[in-house]
């Protein structure tokens, strides 16, 4: 299979080729066409998968055949958010969107905390097509005011098991109470632990589930080596071991 066979805008395809892929992952392979088809989504796969793709790619086919409507500050309304547990992957996702949507009219933005609130605030209100967030700082803009999420349409939660491990269920929830009941939700995770599932059954709706990788397991580029070794001997065996690396 390549990507011209996965029935998205040519706009796309020919961006994804420019990036010099030309077969899809596996998770992109499964997860294109479910996504395309309006299926709610249990992806599970880990970081290096291919992963950003297989919900990106179709959440730009789909918009882009869209019309976007209004949010209640006048401009373009939201309608993909991606939830994400640190700055750094939001800003990798939305580069994502950037690159695979270079030839779209679509328009998007990132906020997280850590830096100026007010220039993210004049983003929003001026209105996104697709907005990738870190749960705090979309909360402090909830708060404030100044953000309109009654227009999404797609919902995603991208590594949703680190979400949980860091605290974020309940910024996770208060989010889920504000945007549309009637949206598609893609929930991607690289463990399917009860807390993930729970949150699943609470989120989607007769879902697919998809899993490219072996449950509960590390990501297969890492190599794991065990090296016995005396208490005494273990900083001397660390400082080696950084050496070599």
């Amino acid at each position: 299979m390549n990507f011209e066979e996965l029935n998205l805008a040519p706009a796309i395809v020919k961006a994804v080729l420019e990036q010099g892929y030309e077969t899809p992952t596996a998770i992109q392979a499964q997860a294109i066409p479910a996504v395309l088809e309006g299926h709610d989504l249990l992806g599970g796969a880990q970081t290096g998968t291919g992963k950003t793709a297989a919900f990106v790619l179709p959440m730009l086919h789909k918009l882009s055949a869209g019309e976007a409507p209004k949010n209640k500050f006048g401009g373009v309304g939201i309608r993909a958010l991606v939830l994400t547990p640190t700055r750094e992957l939001a800003a990798q996702v939305e580069e994502s969107v950037q690159t695979y949507g270079k030839y779209l009219e679509l328009s998007s933005t990132v906020v997280f905390g850590g830096v100026g609130m007010n220039p993210q605030i004049s983003r929003v209100k001026k209105g996104v097509d697709i907005l990738v967030a870190t749960p705090g700082r979309l909360l402090d803009l909830l708060q404030q005011g100044v953000l309109d999420l009654g227009q999404v349409q797609i919902l995603v939660l991208d590594e949703a098991d680190r979400m949980l491990d860091m605290g974020f269920i309940h910024d996770v929830k208060k989010v889920l109470a504000v945007v549309p009941k009637d949206k598609q939700s893609l929930l991607f995770s690289a463990t399917f632990s009860d807390e993930i599932r729970d949150l699943a059954a609470t989120l989607l709706k007769n879902p697919l589930s998809i899993q490219v990788t072996p449950r509960n397991t590390t990501v297969q580029r890492i190599t794991q080596v065990i090296h016995p070794v005396g208490r005494g001997k273990k900083k001397a065996l660390l400082a080696h071991i950084i050496q070599e690396h």
